[in-house]
């Protein structure tokens, strides 16, 4: 099966040779080719180019892009799509003054959320958690991490992954699960942390390694949370089954939780609000990709990740949905990239990277999703006709998608 698209206006994040990340003043290069075409065979890129190199084949479907852009689709690179009902309450408490602090020790925030899940059977799981995959597939997400940590018991642990494995099996798009057990602590171990995670470690864990259930594994390393000690205990028992790290870290404080992350090769560290220049110097020359996750600091009213600060020194950069109910009801990743440059003063270019190539990194897919690279996943963002892709971010509250392509084929 041959897809010739002809005539597209501009073909953005063109590699002709596979990369994994850029970095640094790199993010604010993004290879764009005009008045282009793009052939797909079956579910891959064959190949690209300008319209006056395009070859003369007789292709089982063309495609007219006159006028409009194509990129690669959006990999996220940190959700928690899999949950139960919402938090709406919580948003209005917050509006009446409430803290996420408050509300948390009152029993809302992620507890709230883990009772409602314990308490619905893994087909009502599913069935909410698929309206919100297929949700974002039509906003253009092609490649999506989801995380497990709403459970907070061994059978609702499982259950979540469960659902996870479900999701990837029945959908398109590439899912990447991560075992999140160390979310928060539960009522029942409150006072007894050590005896939380040593379930974790020794009764879920093998578990999920005997499901073949995750790929990584992820601690809430925050004040009032996991420590760096506990954090580094959980780190360690997912290296002895195979899942790397992917941590929460530097949300609301920063507790030296980046150095340990770092020290043990975590993928990627995520939210970091809070950063200090000692958390940049760790992160330099790293394999280890920050992940900053703007719509939650939106919604909830936090500081947003420094981002020209570690883009200045050199770091590299992607950007996430963070979809939770709690403090980020929305996996739309054309907010989150026009977020980035309207309240992290990205630029277009360097917003595109990290949450096309840099994403698909923190998920280590970047040798077949996250730019337009012969070989490569044909998942596609096919624009409505548009001046120029500065309008993705500027046009903030317009869909300006009009097709997605995924593994060759347009989503219906």
């Amino acid at each position: 099966m041959q897809t010739l698209i002809i005539n597209i206006k501009e073909l953005l994040q063109v590699r002709e040779t596979s990369i994994c990340k850029v970095s640094g003043s790199e993010m604010a290069i993004l290879p764009t080719i005009s008045n282009a075409y793009l052939l797909i065979e079956n579910d891959v890129i064959a190949a690209f180019g300008s319209m006056e190199n395009c070859p003369k084949i007789n292709a089982d479907k063309t495609i007219d892009a006159t006028g409009k852009m194509i990129l690669p689709s959006w990999c996220d690179s940190h959700t928690h799509i899999v949950y139960v009902g919402n938090r709406e309450q919580e948003f209005v408490d917050r509006i009446n003054g409430l803290t996420y602090e408050e509300i948390a020790n009152r029993g809302g925030g992620i507890l709230n959320s883990a009772k409602k899940l314990n308490e619905a059977s893994e087909e009502e799981i599913y069935n909410q958690s698929k309206k919100r995959l297929e949700e974002v597939i039509q906003q253009g997400t092609g490649a999506v991490e989801i995380k497990s940590g709403y459970g907070l018991t061994v059978d609702g642990e499982l259950k979540m992954l469960r659902v996870i494995k479900k999701l990837a099996s029945a959908y398109p798009i590439k899912i990447k699960a991560t075992f999140l057990g160390a979310h928060a602590f539960p009522l029942d171990y409150k006072e007894n942390h050590s005896g939380y995670i040593d379930l974790l470690i020794n009764e879920i864990l093998p578990k999920i390694a005997a499901e073949n259930l995750a790929d990584y594994i992820d601690a809430f390393c925050e004040t009032g949370y996991f420590s760096v000690e506990e954090t580094e205990r959980i780190m360690e028992a997912g290296k002895q089954h195979g899942l790397r790290s992917k941590i929460h870290v530097n949300q609301f404080t920063a507790i030296n939780g980046i150095a340990a992350c770092v020290k043990h090769n975590a993928l990627s560290v995520d939210h970091l609000e809070i950063v200090t220049d000692e958390d940049i110097e760790v992160l330099k020359n790293t394999q280890t990709m920050p992940v900053a996750l703007p719509s939650c600091s939106y919604f909830i009213s936090i500081p947003y990740t420094p981002a020209r600060k570690m883009i200045a020194a050199g770091l590299p950069l992607a950007l996430a949905s963070d979809f939770n109910p709690g403090t980020s009801p929305s996996g739309n990743m054309n907010f989150v990239v026009a977020t980035a440059c309207i309240k992290m003063k990205m630029t277009p270019e360097e917003a595109i990277n990290a949450a096309t190539i840099n994403g698909a990194y923190a998920m280590e897919i970047s040798a077949t999703h996250g730019s337009i690279t012969v070989g490569k996943k044909a998942n596609l963002i096919i624009t409505k006709p548009l001046n120029s892709f500065y309008e993705l971010p500027y046009s903030f509250g317009t869909d300006l998608i009009e097709q997605v392509m995924i593994n060759g084929k347009l989503v219906s």
